[in-house]
This record gives C-alpha cells, sequence and structure tokens, in this order.
C-alpha cells in the first residue's frame, strides 16, 4: 500500500517559483561536500598526521555545529530557509579557499570550521524548505534526499581523478567554486514564501521546551546518529582504510561513492514505502545495515566485498535518515518544523563529534582494521537499543 497515512496531512501551498533551482541548489552544495569528504582527511593523511590528529581536525568543530544548528532551526521558522542556504553557500566558498592554502593544522582548523558552518546552516534550511513544498512529504524528502546523495557521489568521485590529475589545491578550488559559488547562485534564484505566524512571534527559541518534552524527539535523535555514522567515517577514516589498502585516491573516490549509491537508491525506494513512523522495521533494518556494513568493510581488502558493504550503508543510511525526517515532520506542526528537524538533526552532528575521535583514537592505539571492527559493533549494540526504545517513544501507537 503507498496510499499516505491519513496522521500526514499533505501540505498544500502554492507552486514555488524556480523550484528547480532549489534542487540543483542543493545538488550543487553536496557535489562540495562529497569531495571534501575525500579530499581532507587524505590531505591530512598525506601530510603525516596521526589517527587522533585526523579525528580531531574532523570532529573539534562540529562542538560549533551544534549550537549554529539549533540557532539555524529557529530561525528558519521565523524568516524562512532560503536566506540561511545561501549563507551555508558563502561558507562553503570560504571552507574551499582556506583547504587550498593551508598546510597546518591551524589553516586547516579554520577551513574546516568553515565548513562546518556551513553545514550547520545548510540542512536545517533545506529540510525546512523541502516540508513545504507542495505533495507527498515523503516522496518531497526522498526526492532531496536523493538529489543530495547522487551530489556527494560525483563529488566524491570528481575529487578522485581532480586529486590524481591536479593535486590537493586545486581540487579545493574547484570545491569552493561548485559547492559555493555555483551552489549559491542556484539558491538565490530559487523563491518560496516565508512562514507567516499570526499575531504577536514567540521568542527565537521558544519551540525548543516543548519539543524537547516529546520522547519521540529523542528516538529521532537516535535514529540520526546511526544514520550519520556513514557520513562522519566518509569524511575522516573510510579514505584512510582504502588508502592504507593500497587503492589509489581516483579509486577511493568511486568507491566511497558507492555509500552515496545507496543512499540515492533508499532515497526513491524509502520515499514510496516508508510511510509509517508507528512501524519500528524500516529504523531496525537501516540501523543493522549500516553497522553490519561497518563491521565488515575492513574485513577483505578487496573490490568486491568493500563496494558491497559501502553500497549497503547508503542504503541503511538513506533509510534512516527519511525515517527521522518523516517523525519528526510528523509530530512538529508547520511553525516550528526547522526547529523540530535541527533538534532531531543534533544525532547527526553528535556523530560527527564523536565518531572520528572514537575512530582515531582506536586506530592509533590497534589498528585501522580492528577500529572499523570495533565501531561496527558498537552500531550493532546501538542499532538493538532502537527496539525497545520504539515501544518506550510511541505510547498507544502514536509518537509520545
Amino acid at each position: 500500500m503507498n496510499d499516505r497515512p491519513a496522521d500526514r496531512p499533505v501540505d498544500r501551498h502554492p507552486e514555488p517559483r524556480r523550484l528547480a533551482a532549489f534542487f540543483a541548489g542543493a545538488f550543487c552544495w553536496n557535489l562540495g561536500l562529497g569531495m571534501a569528504h575525500l579530499a581532507v582527511p587524505l590531505y591530512a593523511y598525506s601530510l603525516g598526521w596521526s589517527g587522533v590528529e585526523i579525528g580531531s581536525l574532523v570532529a573539534l568543530p562540529v562542538l560549533v555545529q551544534i549550537w549554529i544548528n539549533l540557532l539555524s532551526g529557529a530561525w528558519a521558522d521565523r524568516a524562512g530557509g532560503r536566506m540561511l542556504a545561501v549563507l551555508a553557500c558563502a561558507a562553503t566558498l570560504a571552507a574551499g579557499l582556506l583547504f587550498a592554502s593551508g598546510k597546518d593544522f591551524a589553516m586547516l582548523l579554520a577551513g574546516q570550521s568553515a565548513f562546518i558552518v556551513s553545514r550547520a546552516l545548510f540542512w536545517p534550511a533545506t529540510w525546512s524548505l523541502a516540508t513545504q513544498l507542495p505533495g507527498d512529504r515523503s516522496r518531497t524528502l526522498g526526492r532531496l534526499n536523493a538529489t543530495t546523495s547522487l551530489g556527494q557521489i560525483l563529488g566524491t568521485g570528481a575529487a578522485g581523478i581532480a586529486l590524481a590529475q591536479a593535486g590537493f589545491p586545486a581540487t579545493f578550488v574547484a570545491l569552493a567554486l561548485v559547492g559555493g559559488l555555483a551552489a549559491g547562485a542556484c539558491m538565490l534564484a530559487f523563491h518560496v514564501p516565508a512562514p507567516k505566524t499570526a499575531g504577536a512571534r514567540p521568542p527565537l527559541f521558544a519551540a525548543y521546551a516543548p519539543l524537547a518534552r516529546r520522547r519521540s524527539i529523542y528516538y529521532a535523535v537516535l535514529c540520526a546518529y546511526v544514520s550519520g555514522l556513514p557520513l562522519s567515517m566518509s569524511m575522516s577514516f573510510y579514505p584512510i582504510l582504502l588508502a592504507t589498502q593500497g587503492f589509489s585516491s581516483e579509486a577511493s573516490g568511486w568507491l566511497i561513492a558507492l555509500r552515496g549509491v545507496g543512499s540515492v537508491a533508499a532515497g526513491f525506494l524509502a520515499g514510496r514505502y516508508v510511510t509509517r513512523t508507528a512501524d519500528p522495521r524500516a529504523p531496525l533494518a537501516g540501523a543493522l545495515a549500516v553497522a553490519v556494513s561497518v563491521l565488515l568493510v575492513a574485513a577483505w581488502p578487496h573490490l568486491a566485498p568493500i563496494s558491497l558493504f559501502l553500497f549497503a550503508v547508503g542504503v541503511g543510511s538513506g533509510v534512516l535518515t527519511l525515517y527521522f525526517q518523516l517523525l519528526i515532520s510528523d509530530l512538529s506542526a508547520p511553525g516550528e518544523r526547522g526547529a523540530a528537524l535541527a533538534l532531531g538533526g543534533l544525532g547527526w552532528g553528535v556523530s560527527h563529534l564523536t565518531t572520528p575521535l572514537v575512530m582515531g583514537t582506536l586506530q592509533d592505539a590497534f589498528g585501522i582494521v580492528a577500529a572499523f571492527q570495533a565501531m561496527g559493533i558498537l552500531a550493532i549494540a546501538w542499532a538493538a537499543a532502537l527496539w525497545p526504545l520504539h515501544r518506550w517513544a510511541f505510547r498507544h501507537g502514536r509518537p509520545a
């Protein structure tokens, strides 16, 4: 059955102008993000940094992202997400130029911090905008997730080719031009009515207190943490694993892009079939796919199994991402949806903060293969906990 559930009404807004520009901007920004996933950790690895140093480079700026994420979610509800998306593109432009000109930890940390600001602005803004578009929300979000994953696929593959042919500085400049300038131009061409509120506006962060009292928000955060795990690994230790196994930068780019291929597949299929947030099977299946793939990806250093597990981790991540987006859409009103999505998306932020640090510590202590196996075991335990936690969050069959 593909009927839309009765508890999720379709938002009916006038057709926004230049809708294609929104998806084009999301695609271009994620093209730059995919390039950063491969180029940043490989650049740090080429400079001889330790696992802890690489993990710190990726993770420490996330402390800022968490707070900006909450601010941007609340601001999206008040002024709309379009300007936040444009600011995210400007931050990407700055990040690419900083990466291109830096060779020490301070400069790379500055570039990573700028990119973290971009991510903290981009995701709440675009998710909030997508919920305002006409049509069935699950399919719209699935289309957005597929578009962003496709951008990451091509960006990661393009980064591998650019690194092999032109080196790191040119790759980072290309990141700035595509993910910054081109994406920003597309977002400026997109128009959608800003959300309207009747009467006096509440305080900027007023929506967070009632949302934080709902159990289902915390369940969404837990799902978001697992869905963000593959992205955390892609921008930190997946490239290093492939480099230690003898794959070239070009081959590594296309292999890591398979995670995005899996997410694209999940975006189209899950957008059609994942329609009931009260069903615990979808988040459990997605979390187990992520966990098992992380556990096994380092076990066989051969092309076929690595390709399979990178594709599978993308499928699992895509299912979980759509699920927690739909869950948050179900439990929030349109005027607080940006704040709710930002609050649920904290799981991504916590994943981006903890995963690189844990992986870097484990790599330095036990080696890269053992680090992946340990992270996979932890993810399996996390996935197993989602089933009883779903019952806790869904009292009487509805989000509590």
